[in-house]
């Protein structure tokens, strides 16, 4: 049994395809903090990542750290694709999570396989296409989406037996905002008994609220 036995899309390829991948990629381990990617850093392997999670950020000239997406076991990176089918560097960086496992792909055998391989090329394009796809849902949600509306939506994601371990920037960098924007939203939720906060944590006490307001669409 080897690693792409492990991934569901990828067992339907061919013997020779299947050999190919397995003998050109490299497992490499990473633990969590460590750097994935820079930005301005060429694309030189695609990443598949098979446990853990890698976060994708962009970061402002003033230090400012934007998120854009986070990649789980299973999936590969849209960035990474992206950069290596059009031979750009990254615009972003790539930050491990959680200690993470992933199959390393040097861009010579990714771009063979993609020429000679129809069911790797329908792999790559369907998962680069669904992320793509939620990146447009990240943007309509930044432009037209009420701040308060999105982060009671995201502290019933972070959300684990009441609790939220989060700082105020954390959830900024999360929502592409500004900190004081998340402090001024947390302080009114406090203030109505949703939310109560601490250092680097808040305690849900109504989360019923926080749900209505998730559902609200104005």
């Amino acid at each position: 049994m080897t690693w792409i036995d492990r991934l569901p899309e990828l067992v339907h390829l061919a013997p020779a395809e299947a050999a190919e991948l397995a003998s050109q990629a490299r497992l490499v381990r990473l633990a969590a903090g460590s750097e994935v990617f820079a930005s301005g850093q060429p694309a030189r392997a695609w990443l598949l990542l098979l446990s853990g999670t890698v976060r994708v950020q962009q970061r402002s000239a003033t230090g400012r750290e934007v998120f854009l997406y986070r990649v789980h076991a299973g999936e590969s990176c849209v960035l990474t694709t992206a950069c290596m089918l059009a031979d750009e560097t990254y615009a972003a960086e790539g930050i491990a999570e959680t200690d993470i496992e992933a199959a390393v792909l040097p861009k010579a055998a990714f771009d063979q396989l993609v020429g000679s391989s129809p069911r790797f090329r329908t792999y790559v394009f369907q998962a680069y296409a669904r992320r793509i796809t939620d990146l447009f849902g990240l943007i309509d949600d930044i432009v037209f989406q009420r701040m308060d509306v999105r982060l009671a939506t995201r502290l019933i994601d972070l959300a684990q037996a009441g609790l939220v371990q989060a700082t105020h920037q954390a959830l900024a960098s999360e929502l592409g905002t500004a900190r004081e924007v998340v402090s001024r939203t947390l302080g009114e939720f406090q203030r109505r008994g949703w939310v109560e906060q601490a250092r680097g944590e808040l305690r849900i006490l109504n989360a019923e609220a926080l749900h209505r307001l998730a559902r609200s669409v104005t």
